[in-house]
């Protein structure tokens, strides 16, 4: 069964939806390959006091690494891409190349970006964190503006506040 509910953030509202209970789902409101509501299920925010909480530490500067419980639903290889990417520490970026070799599979990076890309758990699963082999900024569901504020952020270059 799903459900969710829409939460403030200094990003811009973000839906949250759950599986069974459990967190599958965080979309910006303009998201690039954002499900249609209707998949949503119903509203409720039962399921959602741990990770509100646990955002808004991480707004404040106060969290570096979500511990909530994941529900990801995609392929093997895009689970794996996924768990890569939770090992991308707090500050840092790795390119779609590192992320390939560092999943034994170097020739795999274009891969590594497709899957990166349908991450349905945009910031808590950090995809924001992968940048392009030259160091630059590439794709983001929620747009290149947001992934450099959310680097800047994560670097204690800038307030989270977007919009």
């Amino acid at each position: 069964m799903k459900q969710h509910t829409v939460i403030d953030s200094p990003y811009g509202p973000l839906t949250l939806v759950a599986t069974d209970g459990v967190l599958s789902g965080l979309y910006m409101t303009d998201q690039r390959h954002r499900p249609p509501e209707e998949t949503f299920g119903d509203p409720d925010d039962t399921p959602f006091a741990a990770v509100t909480e646990e955002l808004g530490a991480y707004f404040a500067g106060e969290l570096k690494e979500f511990s909530v419980p994941l529900h990801l639903h995609g392929t093997p290889f895009q689970r794996s891409v996924w768990a890569e990417l939770r090992r991308i520490p707090y500050g840092e970026t790795r390119t779609y190349g590192q992320l390939a070799d560092a999943l034994g599979n170097p020739k795999a990076s274009r891969a590594v970006g497709l899957a990166n890309g349908r991450n349905p758990l945009g910031i808590i699963v950090p995809c924001h964190r992968v940048v392009g082999a030259n160091g630059g900024l590439t794709g983001y569901g929620g747009g290149l503006p947001r992934k450099q504020r959310l680097l800047d952020f994560e670097r204690g270059e800038g307030a989270a506040a977007l919009f």
